[in-house]
């Protein structure tokens, strides 16, 4: 890569654009983070209904389905934690969207094979009855998600961020 192309890389949009664009990321970063944190409580004071949840995916070997279950709730904290400082942005939001990717497979997944659950996605979780599952809306919901992912991987700088201090330093 050139010299140029680092350059401009590292900076700063202009115009109005370049006014707004930081105010904006740093509403989608929290956002982002306000999610995660949303998903990541409910989950983490009930870690067997996370693994319940986990499980009724049928994805996962079940070897592995109690350790996935109880460790997704703290690593969505975790990445919410980073979100939040504004620390490694642009890879928070490559995470974000594996995740989401993730998720979203889920679903998909759950919807082919004609399973009826609640994803567990803000607690709760498991098999429910046929019928009660809105698999379109949720993935509509994922869509936005992703949306918002993508947002902060094309502009990761934002406002009262980590990010920001180290490269004014």
């Amino acid at each position: 890569m050139s010299t140029d192309a680092v350059e401009v890389e590292n900076e700063a949009p202009v115009g109005r654009w370049g006014t707004l664009q930081p105010w904006l990321s740093l509403v989608v970063r929290l956002s982002m983070a306000g999610i995660l944190i949303a998903a990541a409580i409910p989950k983490m004071m009930d870690i067997p209904q996370s693994i319940i949840a986990v499980r009724a995916y049928r994805i996962l070997p079940e070897a592995i389905v109690p350790l996935f279950g109880t460790l997704l709730p703290f690593f969505e904290l975790l990445l919410a934690v980073f979100l939040l400082l504004g620390l490694f942005t642009r890879l928070s939001s490559i995470v974000w969207l594996i995740m989401m990717a993730g998720f979203v497979f889920g679903v998909a997944w759950a919807w082919a094979k004609g399973y009826s659950i609640d994803c567990g996605c803000f607690g709760g979780g498991g098999d429910v009855a046929e019928g009660t599952t809105n698999y379109p809306l949720h993935m509509l919901e994922r869509a936005g998600f992703v949306a918002l992912g993508t947002y902060l991987l094309i502009w990761p700088r934002s406002r009262f961020s980590v990010d920001e201090w180290m490269r004014a330093a």
